[in-house]
């Protein structure tokens, strides 16, 4: 006769530190084994266990409207850990007694919107949606993002999920596990939502061109997934428009990431989706992250479009439709940025703390009190609109390029990506930009066992103090994060991390020669804080 399932604690379940797995509004782990120093924290069972406790806490938010089974959407990116966590997801949702709708390969746009969609014949709306990714991380990482139809959740959310979920974890047992496995092999249902939210995207194109069912037609645009999961908007957007899509490359998902990191932001990403637009001679080039909430663009002639030339794209574009709206972005974009903003465009600057939810609850909270902002944009390539519902959605993001295209197009203006060009024709960027990480040494004696972040916060404190008494710097007027201040033609920002144990400067400067008079005012203020990391800035000051 067999033995009874065990109702007791299941026994060969690790110790799991949940709160750990918190970044910002994101929970991320390591999801698979093989990296040196790097042990999974993101196990199946932690999976489930997070999974049930966001499907309660759905419940919770959600009771008024549980009349009938409430649904979750559970979408992932490439990555080579996304089919394990993706059933594992799924067995915490029905085993929570909530109906699984699972996507497969998905951006973290289209998830967020299968919240918004109403389209029984899709399931839609859900009342919740999980996408699996860790954004531009390495293979080995994997995490979640968690929608509801009010957007993305904030990390007060995340830490009631993570503290739910560690006690569910305790309370796993061998019974409780075969029965969540058992009711979402029975209960998941899958369906190809991306078709949906593609379609939407390429009806925002034609009706901005007039209704034109070919928009773009003979348009040559170039997209680079990077191996992510956003290979779609070649076929399923730019084609249906009439573009011509030829030397796209990466688009096929691949979990390793063989050609480049997925990211805007990197020299090496933005390196071969300039080359593949210089070879082909296309008129545009467009690259994504790996769940596609970010993006970036290179005209006909290789010049990008990312970090301030986008954000200066973006306000162009939003300010003609709405003039005069503050534009949020966050503590590192430049002051030549503020100047195109505010004196070419017409608009209003307000730079805020970094962190995309960050930026977009600003633009969020400044429209509750009377102060209309249509855009929250980080220079990571980040970006939501108040019209798409303040979600960071980098498809989206180049639809507007599109739309800008296909109007112009539709007006007889000729020229390819040079309207895209002309709008940002002005902006002052600096000679020199760098980052610059000063790590806190969180184990020297300088500390006295305070925490990292007192002693950051005592150097930015300092900082201020050396601005103040230094007639050749000026303190910035207006600063949410960290100390910021102008001098020598150019500025610089010293923040502490949101997460780490770091101080990321910035300098931006006209000249080599300026930006180094920038790093040496930084340098002689902090030089009695032994337990900051100053090697980076030293070696740049020497060059």
């Amino acid at each position: 006769m067999a033995a009874a399932p065990s109702t007791t604690a299941v026994p060969y379940l690790e110790k799991v530190d949940f709160m750990k797995l918190q970044n910002g509004s994101d929970i991320r782990g390591v999801a698979v084994a093989g990296v040196e120093g790097e042990p999974v924290t993101l196990t199946e069972p932690v999976t489930e266990a997070i999974a049930a406790a966001f499907s309660a806490w759905l419940l919770e938010m959600k009771r008024a409207d549980a009349s009938k089974p409430l649904r979750v959407s559970v979408g992932h990116d490439s990555r080579i850990s996304a089919q394990v966590l993706q059933d594992a997801v799924s067995q915490g949702i029905a085993g929570a007694g909530l109906d699984v709708v699972q996507y497969g390969l998905a951006s973290t746009p289209a998830m967020f919107n299968s919240t918004l969609t109403e389209d029984e014949a899709f399931l839609c709306p859900v009342d919740g949606a999980i996408m699996i990714t860790a954004s531009h991380l390495p293979y080995n990482r994997n995490g979640f993002k968690f929608f509801t139809n009010a957007g993305g959740l904030g990390k007060a959310d995340i830490k009631i999920i993570l503290e739910r979920a560690a006690d569910i974890y305790k309370s796993f047992t061998d019974q409780g596990l075969m029965k969540s496995k058992r009711k979402a092999s029975e209960s998941i249902k899958r369906l190809d939502y991306m078709t949906v939210y593609t379609s939407d995207l390429v009806k925002a194109v034609r009706k901005a061109a007039e209704n034109i069912e070919k928009p773009l037609e003979g348009f040559h645009i170039v997209v680079d997934a990077g191996n992510g999961a956003g290979g779609f908007f070649a076929e399923k957007v730019l084609q249906p428009l009439g573009a011509i899509t030829s030397g796209s490359q990466f688009l096929e998902p691949d979990g390793m990431f063989p050609n480049h990191i997925p990211n805007p932001e990197d020299k090496t990403a933005m390196k071969a989706i300039t080359q593949a637009v210089l070879e082909n001679k296309a008129d545009l080039g467009i690259i994504f992250d790996t769940d596609v909430d970010r993006s970036a663009a290179v005209d006909s002639i290789g010049r990008e479009f990312n970090r301030n030339r986008l954000i200066a794209l973006m306000s162009a574009i939003v300010l003609e439709e709405h003039p005069g709206t503050t534009i949020v972005t966050d503590s590192v974009t430049s002051d030549g940025l503020t100047t195109f903003i505010e004196k070419k465009l017409g608009g209003k600057h307000h730079r805020f703390k970094r962190g995309y939810k960050n930026v977009i609850d600003e633009a969020v909270r400044l429209n509750s009190v009377g102060e209309e902002s249509h855009l929250a944009i980080e220079t990571s390539g980040h970006g939501a609109l108040r019209e798409n519902h303040w979600l960071d959605d980098g498809a989206y993001l180049m639809v507007k390029v599109l739309n800008k295209l296909a109007s112009a197009i539709a007006s007889g203006i000729a020229g390819g990506s040079k309207v895209l060009t002309d709008l940002v024709e002005g902006l002052q960027e600096p000679g020199v930009a760098v980052e610059l990480r000063l790590k806190i040494d969180q184990n020297h004696p300088d500390l006295k066992g305070g925490s990292f972040r007192e002693y950051g916060e005592a150097v930015l404190q300092l900082l201020e103090n050396h601005i103040e008494s230094d007639p050749k710097l000026q303190k910035a007027p207006v600063n949410y994060e960290g100390v910021r201040a102008s001098g020598f033609g150019g500025w610089f920002l010293l923040r502490l991390s949101l997460h780490d144990p770091v101080l990321p400067l910035n300098i931006e400067a006209t000249s080599h020669e300026d930006a180094v008079k920038l790093g040496l005012a930084v340098s002689s203020a902090v030089k009695e804080f032994h337990a900051l990391d100053t090697s980076a800035l030293d070696k740049f000051i020497q060059t």
